[in-house]
């Protein structure tokens, strides 16, 4: 039996939804439920409602925080221990060296994000709870 992952999705962009959604649905080694917010403040609620959540892709720009450098913090000040991953249109700002140190697990260019890279990091960072 598929193990079902819940992850949530982070991005102010509605279209981000429907593409990680058509993507999440070509991953083999898992059931994927995509769960959706716009704004970190909808995040936040999802997460203190208590429905499972596994794994938070979060997009980098949420206005009006000015990136994952506040967003990503104020998730953990929630109490989310599960794995957070940043994801942006471009990974070239000195501050992505530094993710870790706010929180997040890792970072990856939404051009690199495809079926092949959710596997990797399922088995990467689900394999740790």
């Amino acid at each position: 039996m598929t193990e079902t992952v819940h992850i949530l999705l982070v991005d102010d962009d509605p279209a981000e939804n429907l593409i990680m959604r058509g993507m999440m649905r070509k991953v083999k080694s898992a059931r994927i439920l995509l769960h959706y917010c716009e704004t970190i403040d909808a995040a936040l609620a999802f997460i203190n409602s208590g429905k499972p959540v596994a794994m938070v892709l979060i997009d980098n720009q949420l206005p009006p925080q000015a990136d994952f450098r506040e967003t990503v913090p104020a998730i953990r000040r929630q109490g989310f221990i599960g794995p957070i991953g940043v994801i942006s249109t471009s990974l070239d700002d000195p501050y992505f060296q530094k993710f870790e140190e706010y929180g997040a697990d890792f970072r990856i260019d939404k051009a690199e994000l495809d079926p092949t890279a959710i596997e990797f990091i399922l088995r990467e960072y689900m394999a740790k709870k």
